[in-house]
């Protein structure tokens, strides 16, 4: 018998995707500050401290330290819940923050946990414990691209990540390895190790564009790998940004020429 709230969902879209809700009365939804899209009258809309889960202790001090954590994953001290006060279903929609996948995960389906990037929760259903879980290596936490601290998922119900361009998951079995960008592993199973790997050889570290090592994650247990991670996107964005040169014109010797002509030098 699940004790988190049991809720009915369906995505939207291809690239651009919300996830849309289905509450019963009194079923409730949290979600992170700004990912709100819409919702159904009679859905009441509260801030809490932290996830609203059981695991965060009685009283006041127990919920502030459990929520003050989020704060060393770059989060806000509270949340918000989505509340069916009404008769009937009522439905409440949650949107994507970039161009990815929306993956709906059950938390039953894994030992009741998983371990997460930063920033990629996007909504659960309540219960759902939304906390943090140190890297157990030195050496993984100063270069496994995530930090010593990443977001821990637990309970017994349904939660939503976020993830850049496409999503791939893999079960690993006993032993087996899988080599990743750092930055593309977007969320695995507790029983995944999550470790580090130098790349061999100073010509690929000069010039094999790829950084200085791999995530090795060794099995048995599940990973979700992302095709394009924020942190990507974003530095290939800034790169053409008008303060650092403006347009570029890849392959074009009359490039700086058209600029001129349509105004943009």
């Amino acid at each position: 018998m699940r004790t988190n709230h049991e809720i009915d969902y369906q995505i939207y879209g291809e690239e651009l995707q919300f996830v849309e809700i289905e509450l019963d009365p009194q079923e409730t939804a949290i979600a992170e500050s700004g990912s709100f899209l819409m919702m159904d009258n009679g859905i009441e809309m509260a801030t809490i401290f932290g996830d609203g889960s059981s695991q965060q202790g009685g009283g006041l001090l127990g919920k502030l330290m459990k929520a003050g954590k989020r704060l060393l994953i770059g989060e806000s001290l509270f949340m918000t819940a989505f509340t069916n006060a009404g008769q009937g279903k009522k439905k409440v929609s949650f949107a994507a923050p970039y161009s990815g996948k929306i993956i709906p995960i059950d938390l039953t389906r894994y030992q009741g946990k998983i371990i997460a990037q930063k920033d990629s929760f996007l909504c659960a259903a309540k219960g759902v414990s939304v906390g943090i879980e140190f890297q157990r290596r030195l050496g993984t936490g100063i270069f496994g691209g995530e930090g010593f601290i990443m977001e821990k998922l637990e309970g017994d119900g349904l939660c939503f990540m976020h993830a850049g361009g496409y999503v791939m998951e893999k079960e690993l079995r006993q032993g087996e390895i899988l080599k990743v960008d750092t930055g593309c592993v977007v969320a695995y199973t507790s029983g995944i190790d999550f470790d580090i790997e130098f790349i061999k050889g100073i010509r690929n570290w000069m010039f094999g564009g790829e950084g200085l090592y791999f995530a090795k994650l060794t099995g048995p247990g599940k990973v979700w790998i992302q095709s394009l991670p924020i942190s990507t996107l974003a530095s290939r964005i800034y790169q053409y940004a008008p303060q650092n040169g403006g347009r570029k014109e890849e392959g074009s010797i009359l490039g700086g020429l058209g600029n001129l002509l349509d105004g943009r030098e």
